[in-house]
């Protein structure tokens, strides 16, 4: 019985999906600018974020950390750059998984 038990709980864990998380109002910024703007990210600027589009984006949390978006992430990161024209205080709502230190992006809204 408690094998049975046991094993029905392992699998209950092992193929339950994972849950989507948001992070509301999140800094954005290029990896290749992250260490350094990680700080006050909101000073980071567009032109510099496009600029560095090759090095992907993240995401700074509200704990200070940065976490790196997936090439979905990336691509819609990029897209609603190009279509804002703000010029400064980049930041997002961000739907999506965390797997480590990468978001897989579901739905990402530049604000």
């Amino acid at each position: 019985m408690k094998k049975t038990v046991l094993m029905l709980f392992t699998l209950a864990i092992f193929t339950t999906p994972m849950m989507a998380e948001t992070w509301k109002s999140a800094a954005v910024v290029d990896k290749m600018c992250a260490s350094k703007a990680k700080a006050d990210p909101d000073k980071h600027t567009r032109a510099c974020a496009l600029q560095c589009k090759g090095s992907g984006y993240g995401a700074v949390t509200d704990k200070g950390e940065f976490l790196v978006f997936d090439d979905e992430g990336n691509k819609k990161m990029t897209k609603a750059l190009q279509s804002t024209d703000k010029k400064d205080h980049l930041r997002a709502d961000i739907t999506g998984t965390r797997k480590g230190e990468t978001i897989q992006v579901e739905q990402l809204t530049l604000q």
